[in-house]
């Protein structure tokens, strides 16, 4: 199914960027291609659980910071139709808003008890971030003690003068937010930037308690700034009818001034200003309802397609790399962008030699949106390079870019996948140090990174992840800046991951399409490494043989999969697609896991339990949900029912909530019961039998969003 297959890649997309953005400070693609990749799959398939998480979990080997208070991220938008929309129907009722501008740095919450800066922590997932009070003590403006004894969770975003920027580190990084991620987490001053460069600007501040009596949000910046003792950008107050026009006015105004602002903004957001309206608003598990952050226009500009190189992922993904002539985009010199997917190339139908079209929104590598025709010699004058010199190459021919049928890092054949082109050489170079690292990481093994790993597959000391726990201490010891002490460390954190159950060791093989959960489910259907191996092996069956089980169904319809891979469907969350590819990658790693399984333990995956008030019971959920929905459909497996991921006549429960769509008029009309989370939430509590409570619990007629007239 193509759509099925595009929600994969959308979500495995939206997955790999979230954690270059927020883990590494390093986005391979720009805000704006993010978003795109974001609205489409809201589009597709609104109820993907990725979409209503904040962002990636820290860095394994970092220490994590449970946030008292969720860090959530932001509802967005970028016309005046969507200002509109936000005062008259997301907070319908509201008369007075405030504006701050929405700063381009990375959200830090810092955390006083009685006065005195306890911890400091990134945003990181929105429920837990990373520990950085070492660093953020270092911003200069951020206060070690305040001026009144409270305790407060003080939320803003760490931002980078453009002129600190533009006299000590243009020439490291192409923007200041990158440095400003890295000048946080850096662990021993070996960032690119000084953490004292920085400057702190809060937005909000939450009480543990006793919190002052203020009716506004305008009130409490008021008193952070002025009794507290903390700055906060910027902000203006909007009372006057009508709201929206006043509120988009202010737009074109910061779109005047962007320029000559101190620091990097990409837009502006807008907040109900009375605490009590939203608190009745309340929040969803990705974003605040009474809150919107609206982003700038684009900035465009022209370049020339020069060449395109192609490199190859750790999934074996092989992706086009756009050289294009330099030129500047939002006060950042541009000379190379991704093309993504051999599908983005083909859309573009553009060619080497091509004038091209660049976007770019507030963001680190603008996009190629559009070929504009042959170029001529004149479009390449006048253009210099990020240092200054002058670019001095001639027009290329016009050629069409090619598509490799050999992978750049390995030679091996490539193979197709839809808009992809995948390398599937286990032993393929890229591919190697990929999958060792994101071993590692997976079983969150403390100071095992990438430059080690280069460093052992650079040394033949490793080539594969087995060869790691093969490693001895003299060998490690003679690796250039690893002593005693260092080597004892890595050999320690390898012997702690010599035994794992089922569900790690799946996850930490990195086979494409299954997350920590999902490796957790397949592995409770399977229970041991050597029944899903053997699974893997039953799972080549094609018709006709013995292994490929009944050929038709009960109707006579033809099975297009065989027994085994329909046994995989079973599992929550897994369709035929994800199932080939989970027998694909075990069937790809079978030399490499009889190894691993050789030097490690692999326990057997423990049982979920059985029971629970929604035992025999199926749920689907749809909507924004007052949770994460990974913890409601925690909630649902732990009293005894199954979650699906699509309505149907043998669905017994839809849990709808807010913006539900088509899943919530299917069940109407196949008279599926519905509920709203706090039916759920009673029906796993109250210890009624489920049959009794399905029976009983009439629908809700419907799951429009109240708005603040709805509390008068």
């Amino acid at each position: 199914m193509a759509d099925e297959s595009r929600v994969q890649y959308l979500a495995e997309a939206v997955r790999y960027h979230r954690e270059l953005y927020y883990n590494h400070a390093s986005p391979e693609i720009t805000d704006a291609q993010f978003d795109a990749l974001w609205d489409e799959l809201t589009q597709l398939d609104p109820d993907h659980e990725i979409l209503h998480q904040v962002g990636p979990e820290p860095l394994p080997g970092t220490v994590k910071v449970e946030h008292r208070f969720p860090m959530r991220s932001l509802d967005k938008g970028t016309t005046d139709e969507d200002i509109i929309h936000f005062v008259t129907q997301s907070t319908s009722g509201g008369v007075r808003y405030l504006a701050q501008p929405k700063l381009d740095g990375s959200a830090l919450s810092l955390e006083y008890v009685a006065g005195n800066l306890h911890r400091a922590a990134t945003r990181g997932s929105g429920e837990r971030g990373e520990d950085v009070t070492l660093n953020a003590k270092m911003v200069a403006n951020i206060p070690l003690r305040l001026n009144l004894p409270v305790d407060c969770h003080v939320r803003g975003e760490v931002v980078m003068p453009l002129d600190v920027f533009e006299t000590k580190y243009k020439d490291v990084s192409p923007n200041p937010r990158n440095l400003c991620s890295g000048a946080l987490r850096q662990k021993h001053g070996d960032g690119k930037a000084k953490a004292s460069d920085l400057v702190f600007c809060a937005y909000d501040v939450k009480f543990v308690s006793n919190p002052p009596p203020m009716l506004n949000d305008s009130e409490l910046l008021d008193y952070l700034q002025n009794s507290i003792g903390i700055e906060p950008a910027p902000w203006r107050v909007f009372e006057s009818k009508p709201l929206h026009a006043e509120m988009i006015d202010y737009t074109l105004e910061w779109s005047q001034k962007r320029s000559s602002y101190d620091y990097e903004i990409d837009g502006i957001v807008f907040k109900l200003d009375n605490l009590e309206q939203r608190e009745r608003l309340g929040s969803t598990a990705h974003h605040p309802r009474w809150a919107l952050a609206w982003k700038f226009p684009p900035e465009e500009a022209t370049s020339v397609l020069l060449d395109v190189t192609w490199q190859t992922g750790r999934t074996g993904a092989v992706t086009p790399v756009a050289r294009i002539a330099p030129q500047s985009v939002g006060g950042v010199t541009v000379e190379h962008t991704t093309l993504h997917n051999v599908g983005e190339v083909e859309r573009l139908d553009i060619k080497i030699g091509d004038r091209v079209l660049i976007v770019r929104r507030g963001d680190v590598i603008p996009k190629i949106e559009a070929g504009l025709g042959p170029a001529s010699s004149s479009d390449l004058e006048h253009r210099v390079h990020a240092d200054g010199t002058p670019f001095l190459e001639a027009l290329p021919m016009a050629t069409p870019i090619d598509v490799p049928t050999i992978c750049p890092a390995c030679d091996a054949t490539l193979t197709s996948d839809g808009a992809f082109i995948r390398c599937t050489n286990m032993m393929c170079d890229a591919r190697t140090s990929r999958a060792i690292l994101y071993w590692c990481r997976s079983l969150e093994m403390d100071g095992i990174g990438e430059k080690l790993v280069d460093q052992l597959l650079h040394l033949d000391l490793i080539q594969t992840i087995p060869d790691l726990y093969r490693l001895q201490q003299a060998e490690l010891e003679n690796i250039e800046r690893m002593g005693e002490k260092s080597a004892l460390n890595v050999l320690n954190e390898l012997a702690k991951t010599k035994t794992l159950n089922l569900g790690r060791f799946l996850h930490a093989m990195g086979l494409s399409g299954i997350g920590p959960e999902l490796a957790t489910a397949v592995a409770q259907k399977f229970s041991s490494l050597e029944a899903i191996m053997q699974w893997a092996d039953q799972a080549k069956a094609a018709p006709g043989s013995a292994d490929f089980g009944p050929e038709v169904d009960e109707k006579g319809k033809p099975y297009v999969e065989n027994q085994a891979i329909r046994t995989l469907c079973e599992v929550d969350g897994i369709g035929s697609k994800v199932a080939v590819l989970v027998r694909d990658g075990l069937l790809q790693r079978g030399v490499m896991i009889a190894d691993l399984s050789s030097l490690i333990t692999v326990f057997d995956e423990p049982q979920a339990e059985q029971g629970g008030p929604l035992a025999g019971k199926t749920f689907c959920l749809t909507g924004s949900l007052q949770r994460p929905r990974k913890e409601v459909q925690q909630t649902i497996k732990g009293a005894g029912g199954k979650v699906v991921g699509s309505v149907s006549s043998q669905l017994d429960v839809l849990v709808a909530g807010e913006k539900a769509g088509s899943k919530l008029a299917k069940a109407q009309q196949l008279g599926v019961t519905v509920w709203n989370e706090e039916d759920l939430i009673n029906a796993c509590t109250a210890g009624t039998e489920p049959s009794k409570v399905l029976q009983e619990k009439p629908p809700p007629t419907t799951t429009q969003q109240a708005s603040l007239s709805d509390f008068d």
